[in-house]
């Protein structure tokens, strides 16, 4: 959503005073704060070469003390870079004594306003009243003989620069928060996300549900053995959403197990010895493919792809762990219809199902994909779906890890 800036009422509400000044140094812009100082109106400022404008009223003792603003409005000019002016001191009228006049000190700061060439094409100038400042200092040398000028320009210098320093800590404490803020705001908006998406999917095998109990209960001669192969059905599915709801529920609030080093060759073996899929399938190991953490969460990721090459295969899954620096690499492939290119990255979008994979199989939970991609992530590696010439290949790419200390064989390759 755009929205649309009032620069002017911006620039007028600052509280320090600002003025913008043409190359040659004419008021362009001067902020309401910049007007109180001087005690001068809009028309009797903008169009007006600076040194008239500037803050105090000239009684003929000011023209040199404004060298040094000349000087720094000269290097911006030159150089196209932003310069300081420490301390400026200005014979200033009372507004309570007309005709008497007092000291007043100020600390500026001239910033280049470059146009596309590279050229100046104005300076904003920012000057603050530190009159309460030098006059602590004085007070601070009060004792110690006289007070030399540049002595006390030097000390308001040093509370210049310590003043700068605590501003660019509030800065940065600043910005700090602000990454707090955005870092929580996004949380809730992905537990916001997390919770509609569990009420959505958990409402379709309950209507399933309720739809099958009042079919049967409505009509006597139901055949009560088909309704209950029905709701058997639909509550699996939805032991199928609950479970992966509580698994994606323990990924972001809990603290992930710590990692552990391991040869993913071997978890793929074992976790194919231990949970055999009902598709044929074809292996292809390298070893070693050393990675780094946690087994349990590996071995979920793994048994969600096979899950959903066996929900979409005709023939056979291939499953292939390589070794491919700076990855390891884990590939599962099935030879059914595949996945078309527009749809390679929504698949990973939690409750999405392509029309002809929901219309083929009603099994899955939807979360699948989106926990294996969450899991994968987590350890610093990713999860997407590649180019096949027939068929659908998921790839996981994982960090590669120092070689486990068990893995004392030497590279090879099996196949089954």
């Amino acid at each position: 959503m755009q929205t649309n800036v009032d620069y002017e009422a911006v620039f007028n509400s600052l509280f320090a005073p600002f003025v913008v000044l043409t190359p040659d140094l004419v008021v362009a812009a001067a902020n309401e704060a910049y007007l109180r100082a001087t005690g001068r109106s809009r028309e009797e400022v903008i169009g007006r070469p600076i040194f008239a404008a500037f803050p105090g009223v000239s009684n003929g003792s000011n023209a040199r003390e404004l060298e040094p603003v000349r000087t720094s409005l000269e290097r911006v000019l030159t150089k196209r870079t932003t310069d300081v002016v420490p301390l400026v001191r200005r014979e200033v009228e009372r507004s309570d004594r007309p005709g008497e006049y007092e000291e007043r000190y100020w600390h500026l700061v001239n910033a280049p306003v470059l146009d596309k060439s590279g050229n100046v094409r104005f300076i904003v100038n920012r000057c603050v009243d530190i009159t309460s400042l030098v006059e602590q200092a004085r007070g601070d040398h009060e004792g110690n003989g006289e007070v030399r000028a540049d002595d006390l320009q030097r000390d308001i210098f040093a509370r210049a620069r310590e003043l700068a320093s605590v501003s660019a800590r509030l800065k940065h404490a600043y910005r700090q928060e602000q990454q707090t803020v955005s870092a929580l705001q996004e949380a809730i908006e992905q537990q916001q996300r997390f919770l509609f998406d569990a009420t959505h999917d958990l409402r379709t095998p309950i209507t399933a549900l309720l739809t099958e109990l009042e079919v049967a209960l409505s009509e006597p001669d139901a055949d009560l053995r088909r309704t209950l192969v029905k709701l058997y059905r639909d509550v699996e599915r939805l032991n199928s959403i609950v479970n992966d709801l509580l698994t994606l529920a323990r990924l972001y609030a809990a603290q992930p197990p710590s990692p552990e080093l391991f040869d993913l060759t071997e978890l793929v073996e074992h976790e194919l010895e231990s949970h055999p899929p009902g598709s044929n399938v074809i292996t292809r190991f390298e070893r070693p493919a050393p990675v780094r953490a946690s087994r349990v969460r590996l071995a979920r990721v793994l048994s969600n792809l096979i899950a959903n090459a066996e929900r979409h295969t005709t023939n056979k899954i291939e499953i292939v762990v390589t070794a491919d620096p700076p990855d390891a690499v884990l590939e599962v492939i099935d030879d059914g219809p595949g996945i078309p290119p527009e749809d390679r990255e929504r698949i990973f979008h939690r409750l999405y199902r392509r029309r002809d994979a929901e219309a083929a199989d009603r099994g899955g939970s939807g979360f699948g994909l989106s926990i294996a991609r969450e899991i994968a992530q987590g350890y610093g590696g990713h999860l997407y779906a590649a180019d096949h010439p027939s068929g659908a290949r998921f790839v996981l790419r994982l960090p590669l890890a120092t070689s486990p200390e068990s893995s004392g064989r030497p590279p090879e390759k099996s196949s089954s």
